[in-house]
């Protein structure tokens, strides 16, 4: 089964390349240090990294703790981050600058891997929530690097999409020392998925532990002084194609009743900020950007931010947080960035993603579910004009978060155990 997989991969390994290629007419750092992908890059000069790998913002973000907590505990271990996506990667240079060793993961061919490995030599893998790639897994057992799984987590439909590949994933997994997983339903699924269940140990979510930034929450105050403090303001954050006009219709609801109401609208993608800036303005919005504006002025209607990893400041100066992804079926975002600032969250009906975390969200009454983009704006009304409700959300979210924390200080010991052993 490897032998076939490996061959799978050398195949359409063409198809990769044109891949990069064409996601590089929308995005130009796709174009840049594309050899990395294939394990070509200088050798760091060092031994004994310890190395993470998170996949893309997300995860970036996850693992941002962790990062942190692991140059505190080990000042003079190099430290390598991997990451798939370039806004993985700015979000990496965002956080982190020139103190860790960045370079892309190369794609799962056993040469590709192999000399990505022999140049960052590791002595400890961490891979941030589901990447399972079997060569670069096998690799790692052969070399004697230990390997965990943190902040693990399968989906449902994750978990289908592996079935016909269940087998060779099964030895793949058998090559992991810890799988540290966010929640009992994550553990289940990675036993049905072959892991041996001794490997499995439900820690938490590490998302529970990320730090809010340092002026955040002043930054969010100071917005709403500049375009009116009074003033009713939502955010839709990290939207996906076919989320945005269904957010604006929404805006358009919420502007009959309240017509001094604020949206501001933050897509995923960096390579969709004008399609998305020029959607609203055809629609007749007064519209502020992030890049030209920096903050809207009390005439502004909507405001799109065209900037990564700047929404904190953002969610703490809005009344309401609907999180993206979620009116599309890719699994929804993360709903804990409001929550940390006791901002009440709407979701759509796609929250695989983020199932547990959503689920408990709801359950304690931090956040409410629409089942489609037609009821988003009628709930989102409801909440503009509802103080108490907002409020009581907002506390109970903020309840959630805080009851949540711990995962990063129970994960740095499995971490001390492996490099004991």
């Amino acid at each position: 089964m490897r032998y076939i997989y490996t061959l799978a991969m050398f195949l359409v390994t063409p198809l990769l390349v044109l891949r990069l290629l064409a996601r590089g007419v929308r995005s130009r750092p796709y174009h840049r240090r594309w050899p990395e992908r294939f394990g070509f890059f200088d050798a760091p000069g060092f031994s004994g990294s310890l190395w993470v790998h998170a996949v893309s913002v997300g995860e970036v973000n996850a693992a941002e703790p962790m990062i942190k907590a692991l140059r505190r505990d080990y000042p003079n271990a190099p430290l390598v981050i991997t990451t798939v996506t370039p806004t993985g990667t700015a979000r990496v240079h965002q956080l982190f600058g020139d103190s860790v060793f960045h370079v892309y993961l190369p794609y799962d061919l056993p040469y590709s891997v192999g000399r990505f490995l022999k140049k960052i030599r590791p002595r400890l893998a961490l891979i941030v929530e589901t990447e399972i790639w079997p060569n670069l897994y096998f690799a790692c057992r052969r070399r004697g690097i230990p390997l965990m799984i943190v902040n693990a987590r399968l989906s449902e439909r994750s978990l289908r999409g592996y079935k016909p590949l269940r087998a060779l994933l099964r030895s793949a997994l058998r090559c992991v020392s810890v799988i540290a997983a966010q929640s009992r339903t994550d553990a289940a699924r990675y036993r049905l998925l072959g892991a041996d269940p001794q490997q499995i140990l439900v820690i938490g979510n590490m998302k529970f532990d990320m730090p809010i930034p340092n002026g955040a929450v002043a930054e969010g105050a100071a917005m709403r002084e500049h375009w009116g403090a009074r003033r009713p303001v939502w955010i839709a954050a990290s939207t996906h194609e076919g989320e945005e006009l269904a957010v604006l219709e929404a805006h358009l609801q919420v502007l009959k009743r309240l017509p001094d109401a604020l949206l501001l609208l933050a897509p995923r993608h960096p390579e969709r900020f004008r399609v998305v800036e020029h959607a609203v303005r055809s629609l007749g919005f007064t519209t502020a950007t992030r890049s030209v504006d920096r903050v809207p002025s009390p005439s502004h209607q909507v405001c799109v931010i065209d900037a990564m990893g700047q929404l904190m400041p953002f969610f703490a100066a809005s009344d309401v947080a609907f999180v993206g992804g979620s009116l599309v079926p890719i699994g929804g975002h993360n709903v804990l960035e409001p929550a940390a600032l006791s901002v009440p969250v709407l979701v759509g009906p796609y929250t695989f993603n983020f199932e547990e975390i959503t689920a408990s969200l709801i359950h304690q009454g931090g956040a409410a579910r629409v089942p489609g983009g037609d009821r988003l704006g009628p709930e989102m009304l409801q909440l503009l004009l509802d103080t108490g409700r907002r409020e009581r959300m907002g506390q109970a979210a903020q309840q959630v978060f805080e009851r949540e924390r711990g995962a990063v200080q129970r994960i740095m010991q499995l971490i001390d155990a492996q490099l004991q052993e």
